[in-house]
């Protein structure tokens, strides 16, 4: 019973957020594009004049050249930020059991481009509480989790090469320079990229160069390395090398990828289709590590994008990858987002996560900021 009693604060918790709404509109913040987007608005724009310009980074002596810029920023530098307010009621099997939660988190963006080809990019998050003190649906919605710190999430440049694109970077992902063909807009954090987190969506160890190119036809071949920073393709540390093969239609895609983590490798397959009224998104992917049995996980999706004034989303799929000797655990999830205007949007979801230590079970409401 205090479960169901504990959903009540959902509705109370948007109603709080209503002020919010209010201001951002009184400052003309509608047409700044969402963080998680990568999408940018003119920074420099944003401010009546070059004084409030620098008052903006009062006290951060070094980050804009007064000489160059006369006191602003530079003509090219572009920002965008996200906030995600998560309220969630849960019922776990293990020892959290009932709950009601509280849970945020932040992104900066920050781009700037010096030949107009080019794009220098850093991403700066913050989020509410820690890895050892995460609450159930932060970690299941994988939020950030840094004791509210500024840290900075990665630092990319991509330029381009011939016909190619080329990215480097700190704390990079390869997957920034594959195609993909995931088109399921993942509520959980276990069903992004479609359940191929580690081939598909193959993150970074550290320092990151990939490159990509795009073929006529809609082919699009992608490859890059990741190493710690403090060995790069040393015999220490854990060196990530990874290559996608893709190809999109109008209606279909598809796009292969393996992945080398040393004493592991993963074989990722994406699908997507779009038909009438719905999209299917499927992920099957594959795991071979050294003195084990080969793992096996998959992901399927469906998502309606014109249901009322949003869209729907329905998933389910494997919690990782098993061994035919593993017990299998599934997730299953539900959600509904609609925009309440340019910048904010409201997604509930309900789901289940089933573990080797307990089900876990609850509704989630997210409210996503843009500004």
């Amino acid at each position: 019973m205090k479960f169901f009693k504990s959903l009540l604060i959902a509705p109370a918790a948007l109603g709080l957020m209503a002020p919010v709404v209010s201001n951002a509109s009184e400052v003309n913040l509608n047409d700044i594009s969402n963080y998680s987007d990568v999408d940018s608005i003119e920074f420099a724009n944003s401010f009546d004049d070059k004084e409030a310009k620098s008052l903006l980074i009062a006290g951060g002596e070094g980050l804009v050249d007064d000489h160059s810029h006369d006191g602003g920023f530079s003509e090219t530098t572009t920002a965008s930020f996200g906030v995600d307010m998560v309220v969630g009621a849960l019922n776990s099997e293990t020892g959290s059991g009932e709950a009601t939660t509280f849970d945020y988190q932040m992104g900066i963006g920050l781009s700037t481009s010096f030949t107009g080809e080019d794009s220098l990019d850093v991403t700066i998050d913050i989020g509410g509480g820690d890895g050892d003190d995460q609450t159930i649906s932060g970690a299941a919605m994988g939020l950030d989790a840094n004791s509210g710190v500024l840290t900075v999430d990665g630092v990319t440049y991509s330029f381009p090469v011939g016909g190619a694109s080329v990215i480097v970077g700190d704390a990079t992902d390869i997957s920034a320079a594959y195609t993909g063909a995931c088109s399921y807009s993942a509520f959980l954090d276990y069903m992004g990229n479609c359940g191929t987190g580690n081939s598909v969506g193959v993150g970074g160890a550290g320092a990151t160069a990939a490159v990509s190119y795009a073929f006529d036809g809609g082919f699009s071949l992608a490859g890059g390395i990741s190493s710690p920073q403090d060995e790069i393709l040393g015999e220490g540390g854990t060196d990530l090398i990874g290559i996608e093969g893709a190809y999109t239609g109008d209606a279909f895609g598809v796009a292969l990828a393996y992945t080398d983590a040393e004493d592991t490798t993963y074989w990722g397959l994406n699908g997507t289709y779009s038909f009438d009224v719905a999209s299917l998104s499927v992920g099957l992917e594959t795991a071979d590590a050294d003195g084990s049995d080969e793992a096996f996980g998959w992901f399927a999706g469906l998502t309606f994008d014109e249901v009322g004034p949003g869209s729907l989303s329905l998933g389910m799929g494997t919690t990782g990858n098993f061994t035919d000797d593993d017990d299998e655990y599934y997730v299953y999830e539900a959600s509904y987002a609609y925009p309440v205007n340019d910048g904010m949007t409201i997604t509930p979801g309900v789901y289940k996560a089933e573990s080797e230590a307990g089900d876990a079970a609850g509704v989630i409401v997210k409210t996503s900021f843009s500004f």
